[in-house]
């Protein structure tokens, strides 16, 4: 919900902010008292002083509430009990204490979550959990405290879902690592990871950090929570569902294990959730670096490497988070893999598709969403050449849009009449039997409808933003 400063502070109200704070005997001992208090204070940022209290820094109303605007600000899909965001802070006004209770004192049960399919890019299915809304904020308010505790021991060669770090990061550090003589990669693919964690190892990495055994029984409830399949619910031995706001921190916590093994080994190696590539000097010392971290990955966290998807090869060869690299005057430089591109030419398909009944302002604001988001994230690579192939691509497919929505041959004279053709000329190519798509590479229209009437319609080109980014 959104709480202006003001009504955080009226705490005994249950419309100002959370509603009134329960409070918890804490046992007695003082590190335990000093870290309630800090969290009915919504300290959350001071260094938490006992972990075996974990849990009221986690309900404290400042880090609630900041873990309530994250899933606001994320909207997301509903989960199995149809709740959707904006039904989430009347229900926390009129309920919150009672949900409050139970999570302090063992009881609160997180529902099964929602089974999504989704296609991916190369194929196969990925199987995303959508969480109620209830529970994704109180995940994230796990989340967020638990990240104080964790992410300060993490390996400084892990860029996944961390603050201050994304994935350009780790494809840089990747590119240096080629600059200075390791020219093989051990590229390393976790088959279906997020559906294979262990929960007893993962939970006894959690208990190396974590004293309070509320929390502890919280969140091995949640991995525990099952799946609504069909309207069955489905028990998950194993497995983090993708989609929780906690799947990605699990995640590291469970592969941070890995990093200090590869550290501990003294290997130059780059990972991005599971997405893990070692780099070394010859191709020889690369398959020994695969088989050896192969059985760790099965002995040691019951984990599986995909054999097909993984490989040791040149790094030109491998796609990274979406990159890969070539050499230029013997350097290597950053590219975008083919298959992003072919991703990309997908969805830009999609949207100027002339048999889309929409007006070209939507389907112009459509294809900027695209292109923008494409651009920044992969603007930090080499590109310009085939943005301009896509730029030229796009224009003639919005031409041919454009020509189809004319329909009729009067409306078609009328709207070359309009950008400059003489009559003898609008009337002649106005009665043209050639096919939309010969039609949109024609000077009937790269003559009327120029580059430059795009862009005063709506069209942003690629390369000139390429360049704002790049």
């Amino acid at each position: 919900m959104k709480v202006s400063k003001e009504s955080r502070k009226e705490q005994t109200t249950p419309t100002g902010g959370w509603p009134e704070e329960v409070r918890v005997e804490t046992g007695g001992t003082s590190g335990a008292q000093q870290a309630e208090t800090a969290a009915e204070n919504g300290n959350d940022d001071a260094k938490v002083v006992s972990t075996s209290n974990l849990l009221e820094w986690i309900l404290g109303r400042e880090n609630m509430t900041d873990a309530y605007e994250k899933v606001m600000a994320n909207k997301g899909s509903h989960g199995i009990d149809n709740m959707t965001v904006d039904q989430l802070k009347p229900y926390l006004w009129d309920n919150w204490e009672q949900i409050k209770r139970e999570l302090l004192d063992g009881t609160y049960k997180p529902k099964a979550v929602r089974r999504v399919e989704i296609p991916k890019p190369d194929g196969g299915i990925r199987l995303l959990g959508i969480p109620t809304v209830l529970d994704r904020t109180i995940q994230q308010a796990i989340a967020q405290i638990l990240n104080k505790i964790f992410d300060k021991d993490f390996s400084e060669f892990s860029y996944g879902f961390r603050k201050g770090r994304s994935a350009h990061d780790a494809i840089k550090a990747a590119q240096n690592y080629i600059s200075e003589g390791y020219k093989w990669v051990v590229d390393m693919d976790l088959e279906k990871f997020f559906d294979r964690v262990n929960h007893d190892k993962l939970m006894s990495l959690i208990a190396g950090k974590v004293d309070d055994k509320r929390l502890l029984k919280l969140i091995r409830r949640y991995l525990e929570s099952g799946v609504m399949i069909n309207g069955l619910e489905v028990i998950t031995e194993d497995g983090v569902p993708q989609g929780s706001p906690l799947s990605p921190l699990l995640s590291n916590i469970m592969l941070d294990e890995l990093d200090k093994e590869l550290e501990k080994r003294g290997h130059k190696f780059v990972r991005y959730a599971d997405d893990c590539n070692v780099y070394v000097k010859s191709k020889r010392a690369g398959e020994r670096v695969y088989q050896s971290i192969k059985v760790f990955l099965e002995t040691k966290l019951k984990l599986k490497i995909n054999e097909e998807k993984s490989a040791v090869d040149r790094p030109e060869k491998r796609k990274f988070l979406g990159f890969s690299f070539y050499r230029k005057k013997g350097e290597p430089r950053i590219r975008v893999h083919e298959r992003s591109f072919k991703r990309l030419r997908e969805k830009i398909k999609r949207v100027t598709n002339r048999n889309w009944g929409v007006s070209m302002e939507y389907r112009l604001k459509k294809l900027a969403e695209i292109t923008t988001g494409w651009l920044n994230y992969f603007g930090v690579a080499d590109c310009e050449s085939r943005l301009q192939q896509i730029d030229g691509w796009i224009r003639r497919r919005l031409r041919a849009c454009i020509w189809k929505q004319w329909k009729k041959i009067k409306t078609k004279y009328k709207s070359l009449r309009k950008l400059g053709l003489s009559e003898e000329k609008a009337w002649e190519f106005a009665n043209t039997r050639k096919s939309y798509w010969r039609i949109s590479k024609s000077p009937i229209l790269s003559t009327t409808i120029t580059n430059q009437r795009l862009e005063i319609k709506g069209f942003k080109s690629l390369v000139k933003r390429y360049h704002l980014v790049h």
